[in-house]
């Protein structure tokens, strides 16, 4: 081990001591058997649905013992960062109800970054002087050292193991550097070579580790016999440390008691608990979750970012689905007992972790347009209108303008879309489907006027249904009364030799000139510009005579 003054000259003259790091951030009171839990993403990329699922877990975990949830952003791979992806992980946390009870956050005006907390910053990039104090505390205790290996070396090496059918890694005969003497150490570095540092792995030959996980039991597994890199080439500017030593570091000072992240890090949590121990921290309860399937034929894979829509955050609030109903969807995926409880019901029903399962649950999107639907159909007519103005505010600003354009007739239009009483309606799966299946209710999204010869008139000639509109129109009366309103077409369908009903129709087609569903159906794409809409009677009731008069026309 070099001698002291030769590694304190490589840090900050007045960097802290690692000792004085739990003084700055002293433990946590809570009350008994409560847990903190973190989200820890990295700015890679876009959030993936696997993401969003497990910060649900681990908050629902914390909140319903009493404890806390906090966002870290651990960004130390700069290299792969991506510009704005924390920014927008944070929001759509926000925009799904799960915001950390502290933790980074994004001011929405000028995508400045602030912290809400005293065990902050939560961005791992700022909390690099934290590191170094552990990073300097290791080598002085002989239990990291000095590694001046430049990437051919290690290439070399990689090359060498591989023929040799060894595994990949820094260990053994291909660890030149752990065995360096002290003058060998201080000569590189008087030389300037630029070095990283290695952690001292204390097995020489790895025997087998227990590990404990909360969600797969107890398991043992091949320890960690690889000196692993802890902090960054000293080339770089600012060194930053790997995952592997921040993140352990960092659920120290944070105080988490229970660390619910991806299966992807189950085969490293060997070296994880040797880091632990060597920098004297207790170790935390895990919980890997196992990653979110989707279904392939007869098989199943993991959901991917490339190849599935579903797989971003993102689609899940451009489509249209309520977050309420997408955080029910995902408690369900922990837990399926969830899945068919009313929405409220089941976001407030605990999450057990003993209940959730060491293989992959299947992303089934009919469930969740099930669970949405059902969220959707059992809200207030003003609770529709705020959910549906909000999100077409961000994602359909011509929607958005017809709501707010006349917001009596945009209630009116939702209160057609719901239904009432015995009639309710389920036709809204998202907030998406709402301009399709009722827009044509706002002034602003009416349809074109059809021309006499249109395939939506079912056969009809034009000449007829020109006659239908013309005399529906001439003598409309706009009545509060459904069955005197629906009269009127009768009228129109027994003066134009309609069937008075499809049983005489069926009894005689020859002797009429069609069912009178016909001529319901001329009215019918002429107000709603569709063949199929809610009852024609509240659908004119909410429009009104005027706009039911002006729509009583054809294209010539």
């Amino acid at each position: 081990m070099p001698d002291r003054s030769v590694i304190n000259a490589l840090f900050p003259q007045d960097l802290p001591e690692a000792a004085d790091w739990p003084r700055r951030y002293p433990p946590r009171r809570l009350p008994a058997g409560a847990e903190v839990t973190r989200f820890a993403p990295s700015p890679t990329g876009v959030l993936h649905i696997g993401g969003l699922y497990t910060a649900a877990v681990s908050r629902a975990l914390a909140h319903q013992t009493g404890g806390v949830h906090l966002l870290r952003v651990e960004d130390t791979d700069q290299s792969r960062e991506v510009a704005g992806a924390a920014g927008s992980f944070i929001r759509l946390l926000e925009a799904f109800g799960l915001s950390p009870d502290e933790g980074a956050s994004v001011a929405a005006d000028a995508q400045s970054r602030t912290d809400a907390g005293v065990r902050g910053p939560y961005l791992q990039s700022e909390r690099r002087e934290i590191y170094l104090s552990h990073v300097r505390d290791l080598l002085r205790r002989d239990m990291a050292y000095l590694c001046f290996c430049d990437k051919d070396q290690l290439a070399a090496n990689a090359q060498a193991q591989r023929a040799s059918r060894s595994p990949l890694g820094y260990y053994g005969r291909w660890a030149a550097c752990r065995t360096l003497s002290d003058s060998e150490v201080e000569d590189k570095l008087t030389a300037g070579t630029p070095y990283v540092v290695r952690f001292r792995c204390p097995h020489e030959f790895p025997g087998r580790v227990r590990i404990d996980d909360r969600i797969r039991g107890s398991s043992v597994m091949q320890d960690n016999g690889n000196d692993v890199v802890l902090l960054k080439s000293s080339q770089e500017t600012a060194p930053l440390p790997t995952y592997h030593l921040a993140h352990v570091v960092d659920d120290h000072l944070m105080g988490v008691t229970l660390v619910v992240r991806g299966e992807e890090w189950l085969s490293s949590t060997p070296l994880h608990l040797q880091l632990h121990t060597a920098l004297g921290f207790p170790i935390p309860h895990y919980a890997h979750l196992a990653p979110l399937m989707k279904a392939e034929g007869p098989s199943r894979r993991k959901l991917s970012k490339r190849k599935d829509p579903e797989a971003a955050v993102e689609y899940y609030l451009s489509a249209g689905y309520p977050p309420r109903a997408v955080r029910h969807y995902l408690s369900g995926l922990a837990n399926a007992r969830l899945m068919d409880l009313p929405t409220a019901q089941a976001l407030a029903a605990p999450v057990r972790i003993h209940e959730m399962r060491p293989t992959g649950p299947l992303v089934d999107l009919p469930k969740l347009n099930s669970i949405s639907r059902e969220y959707i159909a059992a809200l207030t007519a003003n609770e529709v209108h705020a959910q549906l103005l909000s999100w077409a505010a961000d994602h359909d600003t011509d929607l958005h303008t017809a709501l707010t354009a006349d917001p009596r007739l945009a209630r009116q239009a939702i209160s057609v879309a719901q239904g009432t009483g015995a009639q309710i309606r389920k036709d809204l799966t998202r907030w998406s489907d709402f301009r399709d299946r009722f827009g044509f209710l706002l002034p602003s999204l009416a349809p074109q006027h059809p021309a006499s010869d249109d395939e939506r008139f079912d056969g009809l000639a034009p000449a007829l249904v020109h006659r239908i509109v013309k005399d529906f129109a001439a003598n409309y009366q706009h009545s509060d009364n459904a069955a005197a309103w629906l009269d009127q077409i009768r009228a129109v369908a027994k003066r134009h030799g309609f069937a008075p009903d499809t049983w005489h129709w069926r009894q005689n087609p020859d002797h009429y000139a069609g069912p009178p569903r016909q001529v319901a159906g001329v009215i019918r794409v002429c107000v709603t510009g569709a063949e199929r809409s809610p009852d024609l009677f509240a659908v004119a009731q909410a429009l009104g005579e005027q706009e039911v008069r002006r729509r009583l026309t054809l294209r010539t």
